[in-house]
């Protein structure tokens, strides 16, 4: 795409914005931070990820992900402020699920050792492990602040804290994994994903460009269910004491 194509393509901005002053939505102001913040991140990371890949250097490639880690754990700890150590538990949940992605990947040969293919892997999985936790964290919240007083009655009738948020965890999970899992049982029908649309736009063969598509997804949904339950699990224990009284909330 030239540089004249893309300053043609800012009709795609005008028309939420006139839209917005139009019906007095109040978000052309928004709007153009977020068209601006876009532009000025997105040909930054261009460069420096082409800084990255010309040096093949595992450093750059570490702090490449550390970076992206961060951001991510620092946007997500935002909802789940009310849980105790919530940002570490962001954070080893994605390096977790980084890690784990990663060696199989590496491990098996399924994508080659080089910055190319780890990078853009790990911004998608780290980016989709951020949104998971988003979903389950603001889920969770809301079915513990919904069913506090359905909690003190178990424990107060013996039960255990696991038992006691057992039907908010696995409601929580539940809910925020479906999106992921529903979007994939329509994929090729009603959208053609990302990756595979940026791969068919850049010449390559249609069937090549479903193989690293169906990998992807398959990748997806490990983070999904990964970031979920691991999230979920190491978040409920800081929620009760060591005499298994609840004290989130109070």
């Amino acid at each position: 795409m030239s540089p004249i194509a893309l300053i043609f393509s800012l009709i795609f901005v005008l028309i939420p914005i006139v839209l917005s002053k139009t019906f007095n939505l109040g978000l052309e102001k928004d709007t153009a931070i977020a068209v601006v913040r876009s532009i000025i991140q997105l040909f930054v990371v261009g460069y420096v990820l082409k800084f990255v890949f010309d040096s093949e250097s595992i450093i750059y490639i570490f702090l490449m992900v550390g970076v992206m880690i961060v951001a991510a754990t620092l946007n997500a700890r935002k909802k789940g402020a009310a849980i105790k150590g919530i940002t570490w538990k962001i954070a080893v949940t994605l390096i977790f699920v980084e890690v784990l992605t990663q060696s199989i990947l590496l491990g098996f040969n399924i994508t080659p050792h080089t910055a190319q293919y780890i990078i853009p892997i790990s911004g998608m999985m780290v980016g989709n492990g951020m949104v998971l936790a988003i979903l389950f964290l603001n889920r969770f919240i809301a079915e513990t602040e919904a069913r506090q007083d359905q909690t003190e009655l178990i424990l107060s009738l013996g039960g255990t804290p696991k038992q006691a948020i057992h039907t908010q965890l696995i409601t929580s999970i539940k809910a925020s994994m479906i999106p992921t899992i529903e979007s994939q049982k329509t994929i090729g029908l009603v959208q053609l994903p990302g990756m595979m649309s940026g791969q068919i736009i850049a010449g390559a063969s249609p069937v090549q460009a479903v193989q690293f598509q169906l990998l992807v997804l398959f990748l997806l949904l490990t983070a999904a269910s990964v970031t979920c339950v691991m999230l979920g699990f190491l978040s409920y224990r800081t929620m009760f004491n060591q005499r298994m009284q609840l004290v989130w909330g109070r």
